[in-house]
């Protein structure tokens, strides 16, 4: 607790440059041990963060953070890097409130320029029935201390100055629930940032390490598996080791893994696709969401028009783009902006998420000891990765689940308590 890593500074880029010295590596490439106080499973925000606040928030640092591939490999490299707080329910809306509190300090906290831009999000209404519900979320959000807000056409063209605000389109924009907290953020930067946080308090990043079993013993399932039982540690590409506490940040593949636990998950995993467009001088000053059109989109300070859609409506593990997707993009994006239809797209990709009944994520302890869950993030993930970290830290390190993510738990799918999100989803599921 308290160490700091070497500081980015100007003297010490100076310094560097007149030297010609190597900068020390943000993160080492142990060997892995045999035993750990805590294995987390998955090298993307979520694990890490988790990994960095256990040593800085609770001094707990002999923690090994696996991932099969790369760190930052899966979703959180693979996502649009939108950040807000603008939810529908209460507990949602101040769990990703202090997410953005999170991200707004994460700069100084890590001392990595994360390039964190509170821009403004504006999430438009075609309808009157969409309008009614901008009102809703923003009554809630007013209820919560959110700084939200429905704006009119003309302050949305004043917002927006490259939208077609017309009452002629074929979509006219009656409004727009207006966030002005919100914005974009480097996501591999923030991934960096996390993996050199973690590393100077000693936690071991194991890349290309597959966890092939998680080891419980004593349950009530199959193999000793499931409810009742207590876990042992898990079982790799590179050996077994010994563990209490087991933690799943697998995204996508949360399922998967779970079922190594014997803890079935009510999800479902699907492809979620994003495009990027070649860079042009800056025009977009927000982040555009269109829920009837199914498609957001923000710039980036190099230019570039970040596109994201709703997600493939068949479940697989596909993280490829289809020409079925740029197609029907294109047509959305140039219903809101006619005036970009000479770009061209440089590249399309697809991340996985992992789709909950009620649109909400799993979070916490589980039936079996020992085994938490951080899952079930669909769309909303990357903006979750600090404040879920912060609370999974908190959770490990006191047995019981943080007051911020207690609706979140596991039970509430039996119990009939869910968290319907899914009317605050930045586009149609």
């Amino acid at each position: 607790m308290g160490k700091r890593p070497p500081k980015y500074s100007a003297g010490a880029l100076i310094k560097h440059g007149l030297t010609r010295g190597d900068w020390p590596r943000m993160w080492r490439r142990p060997e892995m041990r045999t035993s750990y106080d805590v294995v987390i499973i998955g090298g993307g925000l979520h694990g890490l963060a988790t990994a960095y606040y256990l040593a800085e928030n609770h001094g707990i640092s002999n923690v090994a953070v696996v991932d099969k591939g790369y760190i930052g490999g899966g979703g959180s490299g693979r996502n649009t890097a939108i950040v807000r707080s603008n939810y529908l329910t209460p507990e949602g809306v101040a769990f990703y409130d202090r997410g953005l509190d999170l991200y707004s300090t994460m700069a100084a906290d890590l001392n990595l320029n994360v390039m964190f831009s509170r821009r403004g999000h504006l999430t438009l209404a075609h309808t009157d029935s969409a309008l009614r519900t901008m009102h809703w979320r923003a009554e809630v959000n007013k209820l919560q201390g959110i700084n939200s807000s429905v704006i009119g056409p003309e302050e949305v063209r004043k917002a927006a100055p490259s939208l077609d605000v017309s009452p002629s389109t074929r979509y006219p924009i009656l409004g727009a629930l207006h966030h002005p907290p919100g914005g974009i953020v480097r996501h591999d930067a923030v991934v960096w940032g996390y993996a050199r946080g973690a590393d100077v308090h000693d936690i071991h990043i194991l890349q290309e390490t597959e966890v092939l079993d998680i080891i419980v013993n004593g349950g009530s399932g199959p193999d000793g598996k499931g409810a009742g039982g207590k876990v042992a540690g898990v079982k790799t590409s590179r050996g077994d080791v010994s563990a209490p506490i087991v933690v799943n940040c697998t995204a996508g593949w949360a399922s998967l893994i779970s079922n190594m636990a014997g803890v079935p998950l009510p999800i479902t995993t699907h492809p979620l696709q994003a495009a990027v467009t070649e860079p042009c001088k800056v025009f977009l000053p927000t982040v555009v969401v269109s829920g009837s059109l199914h498609v957001y989109v923000s710039q980036t300070d190099r230019g570039e028009l970040v596109f994201g859609a709703s997600v493939d409506p068949v479940g697989t593990y596909r993280v490829n783009g289809t020409l079925e997707f740029t197609e029907e993009l294109a047509g959305h994006v140039l219903e809101l902006m006619p005036g970009i239809s000479k770009m061209r797209l440089l590249r399309q990709w697809s991340g996985l998420c992992d789709m909950t009944p009620d649109y909400s994520p799993v979070m916490g302890n589980t039936p079996v000891e020992g085994y938490l869950v951080d899952v079930g993030w669909g769309t909303y993930g990357f903006k979750a990765g600090p404040v879920a970290g912060e609370t999974m830290a908190e959770t490990i390190a006191t047995g019981r689940n943080a007051d911020l993510i207690a609706a979140f738990g596991i039970e509430r799918f039996t119990e009939g308590d869910l968290v319907g999100e899914k009317g605050a989803a930045a586009v149609g599921h």
